[in-house]
């Protein structure tokens, strides 16, 4: 544990935003897994609904800086590309 009043308080605010970036990149991961499963079932609905709220958490972690733009990028492409797989399908 350090002693110095500044250091004390940098260890205070990096485990605060640590837990926070967690919780974000969690429920990032849940979001994606959501889509991917919504995709692989039959209701284009669902699944385009679910694509939209993937798409708006991945767009929102670029901005927090929790993941690379070229990363939610290629994840979003993919889902998009799952989807309209699923589309053509039907």
């Amino acid at each position: 544990m350090p002693n110095i009043k500044s250091a004390i308080k940098r260890v205070k605010t990096s485990e605060k935003r640590r837990a926070l970036n967690a919780s974000q990149k969690s429920a990032l991961r849940t979001a994606v897994k959501n889509a991917d499963v919504a995709i692989a079932g039959t209701d284009a609905e669902a699944a385009k609904a679910a694509l939209v709220t993937a798409s708006k958490k991945l767009d929102k972690a670029v901005t927090k800086g929790l993941i690379h733009k070229n990363a939610a990028a290629r994840k979003k492409s993919r889902l998009a590309k799952k989807l309209n797989a699923l589309s053509a399908q039907a």
